[in-house]
Order: structure tokens, then C-alpha cells, then sequence
């Protein structure tokens, strides 16, 4: 940055694991003499492997267990990329003038090994010299050279600081009482239950498709998309209207609470010394692109962007708390493949993310507690009520012997009893996080609002206020996302749809993000005229009415309209043409499970009474319905 440098982590990079790979027809090796006293004590045979990623490689001085994983992490990468499913580990010193000494470079050989454990691997002896022959293929992806950075001092100390870890999971109820988790009476909290069991058994792979995926298909929301990577999904017409609307209402409820909204980069250099200890904390979760020497990473948060931006500020403590927001369309989490599924868990997703950057503790506590009440209070506008997620608590206990009300007073507006999580001692950069646990039918958990209180990142990227003496302070931040991803927003939806079906309740979706909010159906072309001037009359009041003209039955067009959740069905015949457009009309009212008498304009006034303060987007899809291409699913 011109003019100034002030990232205050201190690094120590090491020399880098040289990759030479090779995409091979197959290779063939035999393993002819001990080259070195540290070679590895086998009984030399001949190996052949067939279609198989043969990776050479040296590892040079300064290499450790976190350059191992990164390592393997870009392999698997490639191997994906190849659709190749065999990988040989072939250590081969002739690609570096630096070689790290022999038992050490054996170590991280053996450590490739384990984190490829979950694909084919095979690893050639270490120290031998060997007679090998390979065949090649041509594609012009076949060869490829990787420079793996790694040795961070920092990263070392982190898997070992995580190592020691210990906590204690309790139930917390609003009086403030904790209590030991396996000693607490459940039997009034089941939803609560279900996710103190999921924390404990961690385990976040689906054994079949939830209820929201079947409706996310018909209901022509969202898909997977075959031609990108797993957890990517398409958007049709109308879960783009949806998404949009969220997108839009979370984005206005942030800015009136006093965010400043900005955007920033998706990807960023991993070898930037702010960004070390966030992408080696979990390298294999993230997607990396090689870019003029550099390796890139997608973000997975809005973090980094809004802080490196942070750091160009010069603020006084009369600015703060300073708010910065940005609705991160993408962000990337490389997850599990086994734990996608439909809208709950993706690797490209939509996340509103809304940093707070506060004096003190004080005044970090403070404003932890106004974004617990936005955060709430957007939930409920949304459609997902109290009822319907279950809060986790997670801080250091040095935290909660000083901030024991601010904690109870939390726990008290959420309004019954909650799971914590208590450190020993502090591990990650927050003190303290809190978050809404969507419960599905399946009994899996789903995050959607939280926050952190941060004590680390304002050091570590050199984001400095002065405060009321005149002193350089780095500030305190607070990490929100008001609503969690908006992706799993929508799956909450529906899965809150799916379960009100099977227990006997009709499903729909709040008015106002209903992609069609009226179906007007003619009953003779003769009405199709009339029909059009009533929908246009929605449209000037910012309703979205549609039309349906096929020619089909009545019957039908009202059973299809009912299956597409379509709050109200105005009929018109030539009763109501020659009656006028003033007249009386009787509506189908699909939520209240009736018929409805009233007038085009007492209908319009009843809509935008209840979707006052919401966002508005006209039809995405054209007005008639026989216009419509018909999706697949």
C-alpha cells in the first residue's frame, strides 16, 4: 500500500515442495539400491500402476506437516480436474539444489501419504534408486509443475495451540443456570437436543435427500448444475426473483442499522502476509488458482477484502463503531463432497457479511447486542420464526467471568434455553460467537444468523484508530452475518414448507417473496382482454400477477396454480366483463383455505399492506403462462 506498510504478523516462509506431475497411460518401477542411509527398509518388487497421476517429488529445507497438506490439497485438485482417480507419490530429489535433510524429507513424505489416504494412493520408497519406465498421455493437461510454499512458524503453532484445546458443552437456560449437557432435562427442548447431538457427533453428511430438495426442483426455484463443480447450483427465473428479494431486504435492513456497504475481490494472494494463517488453518477447504507465480484462493468470507480496506482507513475512536458491509456474491468453502446437499450446505454461496470495528470491549458488547436484535428481527421478516432454530454460544471462560449479564442478557431475548460451548482458553480470533441453528427434518443443524467478537484480526491486518489520548489502538471487530447464506435462507424456507405439508398445514412462502403473488384465469378467450387491463392494473401497484390462458380446464389451471403455491386466484368470465372493473370479485385466498369476496382495488390495497417495508421486482418470468418454457426436473 503507497505510502505506508503496517501488517504486524511476523513470518517465516520456507523454501518450497517442488511437484513435477504427470498424468501417465501407466508406470512401471523397481526399486534397485539403497541410495542413502535413511532409505526406507523394503523388499524391492516391481510395481505397475495404469492410469495414475504420477507426482515427483523434492522436498527442500524448511518443508513441515502444513506444506504436506497444501501439497496434497493441489494434487487432489488436479487429479479432480483430470478426472483421474490413482495417484503415485514418487520422491525425486533431482528437482531441487535444496533438499531438506533426509529423515525430515521421509517425514513429509509419509505425511502426503496420510492426507491422501481418502483417494488410491501409492508412495514409492524413499532413499532408493530405481529403474522406472512411464508412459505419458497427450493431452495437453498431461504435465504440470507445482511450487508449494510452506513452513509458517505461525500455522506450527496454531495445529499445536489446537491440539491442547479442551472445552465443556452445557445447557445455558434464560436465568443464567448452566448446566452439563449430559445432565440436562430435554424433553421440552427436543429441537435443542438435536443440536447438542449434532455438535457431539459432528457428523455432516446426508443419507438421503431432505424434503427441500424435491421442492426446490419443482417449484423451478434452483438445481444442481451438472457442468460446474458439486455444490454450485442454477438459479431458474424465479429462485433468481426470490434470492434477489432476500439479497435486497437484508442489504436495506443492514444500511439502516448503519452499515456501509462496499465490494471487494473474491480471490487473494495466500502468500500475503495477512492472509497465512487464515488459508493454512484449513487448506484443503479451499478452492487455489496459479496466477503469474502466485497462489490465489477464493475467499470464503468478506473478511479479508473489507479489512485489507480497513487498513487504508485513518480513523479516530469518535468514528468507531465503523461499519462496513458487502453482500459476497460468492463466496467459496471447498466442502466435503459427501456433505452437499441441495440449498444447505454449498461451495459457492451468497453470504451478507457486515464487520463492526469497536473501541473497546465495551463498546464491542454493546454493539454485539444491537446486531442480536437485527439479526432476529431480519429472521422474522423473512419468515423463519423463533421457533424454528435453536441459539449456540461459544466463548473462552475468561470472556464469560467478565461479561457474565452481557451473555445471560442474550440468552434472555432469545427466550429459552441455548447450547455453549466453553473454552479454556482461546484457540480462534474470537472471544466470543453466537449463531441461529436452523433444525431440519433430518435432524441436521444449519447456521444461519451469527456473530463473533474478534480480538485478533485488528493487529494482524494492521487496522489501527486513535484513540482519546492521542495513542495508535487496534480495534476490536465484530463479525455479523444478519441472516447467514442466503441459499440456506431458502432452504429453511422450505423446509419449514415441507414439514407445515406433512403435518397437515398448506406451504407457502411469505407474500412478498412469492414469485407469483396472483394468477388471474380466463375462462374463455373472450375474457383473455379483461384480463390483461386486471393484470396491468397489478402491475402499476407493484403486485406480480400473472395470467393463465391455456387451454385448459379450469380445474386444472386452479389445482396447478394451488401446486405452485400462488396466494390468490382471481377466475373472470363474462360476468365479471360485464360487471366492470370496479365490481365485486371472488378470489380463491390459498393460505386461508377459502373463498374471498372483494374488489380489485381492496385486494391490491390487502397485498401492499402486508408486504409494506419489503422489497418489490416485477414478474421474471413472461405474463402468460403459455408463453412459459417448461423446465425439466
Amino acid at each position: 500500500m503507497p505510502g505506508r506498510v503496517r501488517f504486524n504478523s511476523i513470518v517465516r516462509a520456507g523454501c518450497p515442495v517442488r511437484i513435477l506431475h504427470l498424468h501417465c497411460d501407466h508406470v512401471e518401477y523397481t526399486p534397485t539400491k539403497k541410495e542413502i542411509p535413511a532409505a526406507e527398509d523394503i523388499e524391492p518388487k516391481r510395481v505397475r500402476l495404469e492410469d495414475v497421476l504420477v507426482a515427483f517429488v523434492a522436498v527442500e529445507k524448511g518443508d513441515d506437516d502444513a506444506v504436506a497438506a497444501k501439497a496434497v490439497f493441489q494434487v487432489k485438485a488436479v487429479m479432480e480436474r483430470l478426472g483421474c482417480v490413482r495417484l503415485l507419490l514418487y520422491p525425486y530429489a533431482h528437482l531441487s539444489a535444496d533438499l531438506a535433510p533426509a529423515r525430515l524429507a521421509l517425514g513429509v513424505m509419509e505425511k502426503m501419504s496420510e492426507y491422501a489416504s481418502d483417494v488410491e494412493s501409492h508412495r514409492s520408497a524413499f532413499g532408493w534408486t530405481k529403474s522406472y519406465s512411464i508412459q505419458v498421455k497427450g493431452h495437453p493437461l498431461a504435465e504440470g509443475l507445482k511450487i508449494i510454499r510452506g513452513g509458517r512458524e505461525d500455522e506450527s503453532e496454531a495445529v499445536r495451540a489446537e491440539s491442547k484445546i479442551e472445552s465443556q458443552w452445557l445447557i445455558m437456560t434464560p436465568d443464567g443456570t448452566m448446566t452439563p449437557v449430559s445432565e440436562f432435562d430435554f424433553s421440552r427442548y427436543r429441537g435443542l437436543e438435536v443440536l447438542a447431538k449434532y455438535e457431539a457427533a459432528k457428523k455432516r453428511g446426508e443419507d438421503k435427500p431432505p424434503p427441500h430438495v424435491g421442492l426446490m426442483k419443482r417449484l423451478a426455484i434452483a438445481d444442481y448444475e451438472p457442468a460446474s463443480d458439486q455444490g454450485n447450483m442454477r438459479f431458474y427465473p424465479n429462485g433468481r426473483l426470490i434470492k434477489s428479494l432476500i439479497e435486497r431486504y437484508v442489504t436495506k435492513q443492514v444500511r439502516e442499522y448503519g452499515g456501509f456497504e462496499v465490494e471487494t475481490p473474491i480471490m487473494y494472494d495466500s502468500d500475503h502476509p495477512s492472509m497465512i494463517k487464515y488459508f493454512n488453518r484449513f487448506p484443503a477447504r479451499q478452492y487455489t488458482i496459479d496466477s503469474e507465480g502466485k497462489q490465489l484462493f477464493l475467499r470464503f468470507a468478506a473478511c479479508f477484502g473489507q479489512f485489507l480496506m480497513a487498513n487504508d482507513f485513518q480513523m479516530s475512536y469518535k468514528n468507531l463503531p465503523y461499519r462496513l458491509y458487502e453482500m459476497t456474491r460468492y463466496s467459496f468453502r471447498r466442502e466435503q463432497s459427501g456433505e452437499l446437499v441441495g440449498l444447505r450446505r454449498l461451495r459457492a454461496f451468497t453470504m451478507p457479511d457486515c464487520h463492526a470495528f469497536c473501541a473497546d470491549m465495551e463498546q464491542a458488547v454493546a454493539e454485539a447486542g444491537v446486531r442480536f436484535d437485527l439479526s432476529r428481527g431480519v429472521l422474522r421478516e423473512l419468515g423463519i420464526q423463533d421457533k424454528d432454530y435453536e441459539m449456540a454460544v461459544r466463548f473462552t471462560r475468561d470472556f464469560y467471568e467478565s461479561n457474565r449479564e452481557t451473555v445471560r442478557g442474550l440468552v434472555s431475548k432469545h427466550g429459552k434455553p441455548i447450547l455453549v460451548e466453553m473454552w479454556t482458553e482461546r484457540f480462534f480470533y474470537f472471544v466470543l460467537k453466537w449463531e441461529f441453528n436452523y433444525i431440519d427434518s433430518a435432524g441436521k443443524a444449519s447456521a444461519l444468523s451469527t456473530d463473533q467478537i474478534d480480538v485478533e484480526n485488528g493487529s494482524r491486518y494492521g487496522i489501527q484508530f486513535v484513540d482519546n489520548a492521542n495513542r495508535p489502538q487496534n480495534p476490536i471487530i465484530l463479525h455479523n452475518s444478519p441472516s447467514g447464506a442466503i441459499e440456506r435462507v431458502i432452504y429453511a424456507l422450505l423446509e419449514a414448507a415441507a414439514r407445515d405439508s406433512k403435518q397437515g398445514r398448506k406451504p407457502f412462502f411469505p407474500l412478498w417473496l412469492c414469485p407469483t403473488q396472483v394468477r388471474i384465469i380466463p375462462v374463455h378467450e373472450d375474457s383473455n382482454e379483461y384480463a390483461a387491463r386486471m393484470a396491468d392494473r397489478f402491475a402499476k401497484k407493484l403486485v406480480r400477477a400473472d395470467i393463465d390462458e391455456r387451454n385448459e380446464s379450469i380445474g386444472k389451471r386452479v389445482r396447478e396454480a394451488e401446486k405452485e403455491w400462488i396466494p390468490y386466484v382471481v377466475v373472470v368470465g363474462s360476468r365479471e366483463v360485464a360487471a366492470g372493473p370496479d365490481a365485486e370479485i371472488t378470489v380463491r385466498d390459498r393460505r386461508n383455505g377459502g373463498m374471498l369476496k372483494t374488489t380489485l382495488e381492496d385486494l391490491i390495497s390487502g397485498i401492499k399492506h402486508e408486504t409494506r417495508g419489503k422489497p418489490y421486482a416485477m414478474l421474471n418470468q413472461p405474463r402468460l403462462l403459455s408463453l412459459r418454457p417448461q423446465i425439466m426436473v
